[in-house]
């Protein structure tokens, strides 16, 4: 596969994984008490690496609207980079999302022709070319501007890629405009209807033959084309009333599709101003909401935001926007049902996306509320990047607690998001980790399909900041006889006693046959915890 080549591009590859891990430090709450929507204020690239450990994996729509690398220097953040520094910006910011997103989840970038076709391949080499789903072309202009030089421009591109090859894109509610198509000349008691090519060509072939219309005239397929149904098909259609011959029965045949039997509407990729808004709306909106403040200068409006999660996600659906500028993905995603992370760097965080999430909460009436119904409700935490987990030398900070390393220790072994909800609260039980063998069994006809075989590979648990408490010596986070007698006791009460243990512990005085008798893999703090 074609790839870019630029200055610094090695260097760029190895970035992601060189970013420190960082705490995430609360600052302040909105709203709901058990709100787990978050608005991070700090850089993206650190930002996204401190989330890994609770979130890889997790998130079902990723909606990102990059600098464009325009040349022209904006307020809240720099878009006069060069091309170089511009791909060694994006690429471990991409490398980082593929890995939060769900299996079946799908990204959503916006740019335009600057970087566009750059970003294109950039992307093909992250996410895998085959993982291309499209290219949507959102009309974001009213009207042409005359003071361009050469061409007006009047559209963006959003460049769709899905995790995995096999996602399937929600389909869209239908229209009063795309049922207007559908009418009823012959007043079929079915209801209206749209008339349908009876031809097809050769890879839908269903053969070739003469039809006697109504009035004696026949009919057959032009010069290498072919009817789309068989004769006994159309003859049974005709025998039912589904195949309209005009009004006075010597029109070619067509084949009804009823409204009542055609689904949702599939997704276009060209997205009219009039469907979604555009830039004036946007703006327009931004404007009622903080009538006294300067305008963003590039936000996107509610409704476009709105139409990417009707078809990229559904309610309580985990959505991710690292570049938030005004706030929009956040705002939507609230008032959608969704929930949400949204990073933003620098003062710009708490100025602008702070008070227009507040206003959502509160139930503000403006963009996309009245249309689902939004009165107002739940919360977000507000939270800044803070001190690295680990140090230059990989020891742990004293300001991590037990869930934060323990979501580290997981990620590490697992390659998978730390789900508290498996652990067991107030031990050092993390969670069992499983294999799933989805392979094939014999059949009568050889070997088919069989249910997903779900095997425990061990359960992972961590000696850390006291959790036996006193009982045991240092604290119990030290493996000695007596702790490790305390684990295989609490093991047993697991659903997966048989399973081998992972402990994390800051020494072991067990010898190695000792370990290997309890069926124990030690991994000793800080030196076994990959620090980046």
């Amino acid at each position: 596969m074609p790839t870019l080549d630029w200055l610094n591009r090695p260097d760029a590859f190895t970035t992601a994984g060189r970013v420190p891990y960082r705490l995430l430090e609360p600052v302040s709450r909105h709203g709901g008490p058990a709100a787990d929507n978050l608005l991070i204020q700090g850089d993206n690239l650190e930002a996204l690496k401190a989330l890994l450990p609770f979130y890889r994996g997790q998130v079902k729509c990723i909606f990102i609207d990059p600098p464009y690398n325009t040349k022209s220097a904006f307020e809240h953040y720099d878009d006069n980079l060069e091309h170089a520094q511009w791909l060694s910006m994006m690429l471990p910011r991409l490398q980082l999302l593929r890995e939060l997103l769900r299996e079946d989840g799908s990204i959503w970038v916006t740019i335009d022709d600057n970087e566009g076709h750059y970003l294109k391949v950039l992307m093909d080499e992250v996410f895998g070319r085959g993982n291309f789903v499209d290219t949507v072309i959102w009309q974001k202009a009213d009207s042409p501007r005359n003071s361009a030089r050469q061409f007006s421009s009047d559209h963006d591109y959003m460049y769709v890629y899905s995790r995995a090859p096999d996602w399937i894109p929600t389909k869209l509610a239908r229209t009063e405009e795309a049922n207007s198509i559908y009418a009823n000349p012959d007043n079929d008691e079915r209801g209206p209807w749209l008339p349908g090519d009876p031809y097809a060509n050769k890879p839908y072939s269903r053969g070739q033959y003469t039809m006697v219309g109504p009035s004696g005239r026949t009919f057959a397929p032009p010069p290498g084309r072919f009817w789309r149904v068989s004769e006994d098909r159309l003859r049974e259609l005709d025998a039912d009333g589904r195949v309209w011959w005009g009004p006075t029965g010597e029109a070619r045949p067509s084949i009804k599709r009823y409204l009542t039997e055609v689904g949702n509407l599939v997704p276009r990729t060209f997205w009219s101003k009039d469907d979604v808004g555009s830039n004036r709306t946007s703006k327009n909106e931004m404007r009622a909401l903080f009538p006294e403040a300067t305008s963003f200068t590039t936000p996107k409006p509610e409704r476009l935001l709105q139409r990417i999660m009707e078809i990229a996600t559904g309610a309580n659906d985990l959505v991710l926007d690292s570049f938030l500028g005004s706030g929009t993905t956040a705002a939507v995603a609230h008032k959608m049902g969704r929930r949400w992370i949204g990073i933003e760097m620098g003062e710009h965080a708490a100025t602008h996306c702070l008070p227009r999430l507040q206003k959502v909460v509160d139930g503000e009436p403006g963009g996309i509320s009245q249309a689902v119904g939004w009165k107002g409700g739940g919360g977000f935490r507000f939270l800044r990047l803070g001190q690295t987990v680990f140090d230059d030398g990989g020891h742990i900070n004293p300001a991590v607690r037990f869930a934060t390393l323990a979501a580290f220790v997981w990620q590490q072994e697992t390659g998978t998001a730390f789900d508290p909800a498996q652990a067991m609260a107030g031990t050092p039980h993390l969670g069992v980790c499983y294999e799933i063998d989805s392979g094939s069994g014999p059949s009568d006809g050889g070997y088919s399909p069989i249910s997903p075989v779900k095997r425990p590979r061990f359960a992972c648990y961590l000696l850390f900041n006291g959790i036996l408490r006193d009982k045991r010596p240092a604290s119990g986070n030290v493996l000695t006889h007596a702790v490790l007698d305390a684990l295989l006791a609490l093991h047993a009460t697991t659903a997966e006693p048989a399973a081998k243990l992972v402990v994390y512990g800051e020494a072991c005085r067990l010898g190695a046959a000792r370990l290997e008798q309890a069926g124990v893999t030690f991994r000793h703090i800080p030196y076994d915890v990959r620090a980046r």
